[in-house]
């Protein structure tokens, strides 16, 4: 399984920024975790890749949407309305087992992709 996170950067805040996830190999629960230095790695949002069901933790209730293009095998997060304690190096992982909260529920992450949110 490989999995190949992109579209980080600089956008203001009120600002959108869609991040891309290409995967290989056997996928069936993704998700998004970001993580700020010094701090744990956060749960933002998850999703089921043959059903597309979405699941999301707080901070991206209502701003952010998780969806997946199975043709294309590309996971995405389309992110709204960022503020600036969005700002996050954000990976996607696949979910072996267990909570979507715990990082020990997944075993491949790929590569983060920092976003940053700032005037």
């Amino acid at each position: 399984v490989q999995l190949q996170a992109s579209g980080g950067g600089l956008v203001q805040p009120g600002g959108s920024l869609r991040l891309s996830c290409v995967v290989s190999g056997n996928v069936y629960v993704l998700g998004w975790l970001r993580q700020v230095p010094g701090k744990e790695r956060e749960f933002v949002a998850g999703i089921s890749w043959s059903e597309g069901s979405p699941y999301y933790g707080e901070s991206a209730k209502g701003r952010f949407t998780i969806s997946r293009d199975t043709a294309k095998k590309t996971l995405y997060l389309q992110m709204n309305r960022l503020k600036p304690e969005d700002t996050a190096v954000y990976y996607c992982a696949r979910l072996s087992s267990g909570s979507f909260y715990a990082t020990s529920s997944y075993d491949y992450w790929g590569r983060g992709t920092l976003v940053t949110v700032s005037s």
